[in-house]
């Protein structure tokens, strides 16, 4: 998800996680600004659409999300983000979780993770008798509410500005845009992401599909990330469905994802 911040490895390590679990925790407490409306990203993808949910209705995403690296696995189980319409074309949502963090030869960490705090606007509706799209403005700010030490957090507030679209033809979709993240804390950087996602619906209750994403370095230290997921979802009934994708990183697989998941539940009310 954006909001993944690189520690740099010039900090101090004395007080703080190894990197393996700091740069684990920080590539999952957003889990999804490329795994959520957050700042927020479009569940199971860490890309984001630009269509919010409709005013006065609420929708919830209950999930467990993970990556592994090489020596490292990170994890949000359970993380809950909840968003609601508030006018049209305007929603607000958050994003709570619990964090796992943990390096080979050294015990887990588990507790409250970072929190993450988004709205989204949708200026520009799409037209489906012409080509133009659907676009809204993003914006989410990452709150430092876990536990930067054992790993389960970022230590600091960052905040994401992106732009998304989407265009639907018959059965296909597809999505995707991204933004800035600023990024001011001592020895870092902002940095850019961006993801595209391709989706098509096959009858009434499956919908597959696929995305590419990357993620800028915060530092000089550490890498950028260029990654991809294919999954989709599968609707139970008209109000609630399952989310599920499975990917990997395309470069530095090692220090950033040699395997992640998603899988969860989504309900609209």
């Amino acid at each position: 998800m954006p909001f993944i911040r690189r520690p740099a490895l010039s900090e101090p390590v004395v007080c703080r996680a190894p990197r393996h679990i700091r740069l684990a925790s920080a590539l999952l407490a957003v889990g999804a600004c490329l795994f959520s409306h957050i700042c927020f990203a479009g569940p199971p993808f860490v890309t984001d659409d630009p269509e919010p949910v409709e005013k006065g209705h609420v929708q919830i995403d209950v999930a467990a999300l993970g990556t592994v690296r090489q020596g490292s696995d990170g994890a949000t189980l359970p993380g809950v983000e909840v968003n609601y319409g508030l006018f049209d074309n305007v929603e607000i949502g958050v994003k709570l979780g619990m964090a796992y963090a943990h390096e080979v030869g050294q015990p887990g960490h588990y507790g409250f993770g970072d929190s993450e705090l988004g709205a989204k606007y949708r200026f520009i509706t799409e037209d489906e008798k012409s080509w133009r799209p659907q676009v809204a403005f993003s914006p989410g700010i990452a709150l430092p509410t876990g536990n930067d030490r054992l790993g389960l957090g970022d230590g600091h507030a960052t905040l994401l500005l992106p732009i998304w679209m989407q265009k639907s033809i018959g059965e296909w979709t597809t999505f995707g845009g991204g933004g800035y993240v600023l990024n001011r804390h001592a020895g870092q950087k902002g940095y850019w992401t961006a993801g595209w996602a391709v989706t098509r619906k096959f009858g009434e209750k499956l919908e597959l599909g696929g995305e590419v994403f990357y993620t800028g370095a915060a530092s000089t230290d550490d890498p950028s990330a260029f990654g991809f997921n294919v999954g989709g979802s599968y609707g139970l009934t008209e109000s609630d469905r399952i989310l599920f994708s499975v990917g990997r990183g395309i470069t530095h697989v090692n220090d950033t994802n040699r395997f992640s998941y998603y899988i969860g539940y989504q309900r609209d009310l």
